[in-house]
């Protein structure tokens, strides 16, 4: 599924699309270039989750967590690992197999361990304020 936007005040709409598109999936994943938006992203789908506290890049601390509507919400910027042995020292299986929501950024530095059920999104600047998101499931 694709979704285009022409500016920020958009998001909430692609959120809504994402959000209907993954059914009862729970491991989220966001692939798009540094400045993309996925964390500006993650914080409309965030509040769609009932998140009201705020969400922001837990870029130095790897993961962040949130009370959501439903339970947790877990998320994740794995842009700063060195070594895949870092995800495993802060328990990433307890998260991703917890049953909560998990946004996870950065997933190519964890290839591997990302759970074969997730939906990807991938964020494609096509403009200064204007990104094409394409969802994708993938299920084993």
């Amino acid at each position: 599924m694709t979704i285009e936007i022409e500016a920020p005040e958009a998001l909430d709409q692609a959120a809504a699309a994402l959000y209907n598109f993954a059914g009862n999936e729970k491991i989220f994943v966001f692939n798009g270039e540094m400045g993309a938006g996925k964390t500006t992203f993650i914080k409309s789908f965030c509040r769609l989750l009932g998140v009201t506290g705020v969400v922001s890049s837990p870029t130095f601390s790897i993961v962040n967590v949130y009370n959501g509507s439903a339970g947790s919400v877990y998320h994740f910027d794995f842009y700063r690992l060195k070594r895949i042995e870092e995800a495993y020292d802060l328990g990433y299986e307890e998260y991703f197999y917890s049953g909560d929501v998990c946004l996870i950024e950065w997933p190519e530095k964890i290839a591997g361990l990302v759970p074969e059920n997730h939906v990807q999104i991938d964020i494609e600047l096509t403009g200064n304020t204007s990104r094409r998101f394409n969802f994708q499931k993938f299920n084993a």
